[in-house]
Order: C-alpha cells, then sequence, then structure tokens
C-alpha cells in the first residue's frame, strides 16, 4: 500500500498546471550552461524531502532552474543548498553537510524541506497565480507532517506563503498579520495540528549570502532559535 505522503508525491511530480512553470523547466533543462552540458535534467515540479516526523519544517520558495530542477531533490546541486545543508549539519539536522544529487546519501533527521512553488520559475520569482495554484500541495503536505511545529521560512514571500496556507489549514491569523522579518516569529494555532511556530529567516539565495546580508553565523542563530523552540518528542 503506497503511503499517503508518496500518493501526494506522485501528485505533484505529475502537475502541470502552470504552463509558464512548464515551459520554463523544460526550457532550462533543454539548454543547460556548459557546466551541466549533458546531464539529464528531472524538469518536473519538485516534491518537498526529509523526515515525515520532523518538527523542524524548512519552507523555501522554489526550485532553482539549474539546482532542483536538474536534480529532482530540494536545495540540492546549488549554492542555496551547500550553504542551507552545511548549517543544517552543524545544528545536527543533516546527516552530511553537502548535496550534490538524490542518490548522494543525505538523510535529514527531525526535519524536511518544501518549496511552496514546485517548478522553477522565470528570475526566480513565481506570480501570486502560481504561489495559488501549488498552495493545496502544501496545505496538504502539511497536514502528512503531523510533528511539524516550528516552520523556518526562508525570505517573505516563504513567509506570506506559509501564512496562506495555515490560514487555509483552519488557523485564524492576526490582523494585520504578523510581519516578515529576519529573526521574526509568530505563534499560530491550527486546528486538529497544534501550534507551529513560524520563524523568518533571510533567504539562503547566493545573493544575500555573497553580499553578506545572510552570514553563516547568522543563519546558525536561527537554527539555534529554531531548536530552543522545539518541543520535546514523544
Amino acid at each position: 500500500m503506497i503511503r499517503p505522503l508518496a500518493l501526494l508525491t506522485q501528485e505533484i511530480e505529475a502537475c502541470r498546471a502552470c504552463p509558464r512553470l512548464v515551459a520554463w523547466r523544460e526550457q532550462s533543462a533543454a539548454n543547460p550552461p556548459r557546466r551541466f552540458a549533458g546531464e539529464e535534467y528531472w524538469a518536473r515540479p519538485v516534491p518537498g524531502f526529509g523526515d515525515p516526523a520532523g518538527r523542524l519544517l524548512v519552507v523555501g520558495l522554489a526550485p532553482a532552474a539549474h539546482g532542483g530542477n536538474r536534480t529532482g531533490r530540494v536545495f540540492t546541486g546549488d549554492s542555496s543548498g551547500n550553504f542551507l545543508f552545511a548549517a543544517l549539519h552543524r545544528a545536527g539536522f543533516a546527516n552530511q553537510p553537502v548535496s550534490t544529487r538524490r542518490d548522494d546519501g543525505l538523510a535529514l533527521d527531525d526535519a524536511y524541506i518544501l518549496a511552496p512553488v514546485r517548478c522553477a520559475p522565470p528570475d526566480n520569482r513565481p506570480t501570486p497565480e502560481e504561489f495559488g495554484r501549488c498552495r493545496p500541495f502544501f496545505v496538504r503536505e502539511l497536514a502528512l507532517l503531523p510533528n511539524a511545529r516550528i516552520l523556518l521560512t526562508l525570505g517573505g514571500l516563504a513567509w506570506a506563503s506559509a501564512l496562506r496556507t495555515l490560514a487555509e489549514s483552519g488557523a485564524t491569523i492576526s490582523r494585520p498579520a504578523p510581519r516578515f522579518g529576519h529573526g521574526a516569529e509568530a505563534r499560530i494555532d491550527v486546528p486538529g495540528h497544534g501550534p507551529v511556530q513560524i520563524l523568518g529567516s533571510y533567504h539562503v539565495s547566493q545573493l544575500n549570502t555573497n553580499t553578506g546580508k545572510l552570514t553563516a553565523a547568522m543563519f546558525d542563530t536561527i537554527l539555534e532559535r529554531a531548536v530552543a523552540l522545539l518541543p520535546p518528542r514523544g
């Protein structure tokens, strides 16, 4: 019998609901940069990855055209993933600090990662409509992660997507809604799921990490805060 999370993964991987994203992910695969010439690209929606029993849920934005869209695993094979997984390894959530391909042995413990938009978008910028079409996957995936209590959102768009997902999961979001910022926090009760804490961080993009807007020390501090907020394992 196929488990519900595996069935959802199959649905995600088969989705073609956004014509612009389908065209871009396939165009990117057909025209790779020289360093990836000859590689077979995934070129499909990228499902979530990690420990289904994890208490930490990392919420990104969307796969990179030559990262997750190439490798088929979220944050795998690009500089953003290198930064993220090294930090997760230092914090004890990952068994190794690098992630280059789906079969590289990476495993997450007590953590799960997803992107609210499952396909690589042009200019790394999904439209509101694309977020909306993908949101039902996020709502259903969250429901299948019963222990998720900390939502670590990477960037303002991830923060907003998480809030909308929690609202569609039955939560009451205060007005005005909690505002994103690096280190921002908000506690929200989700009926049937329990309380969750949203924690904000600047995105681990190369733009942020190369310019010093987000340093390894800054992100380590965010993960330390996430660990402090985690409820006891039960």
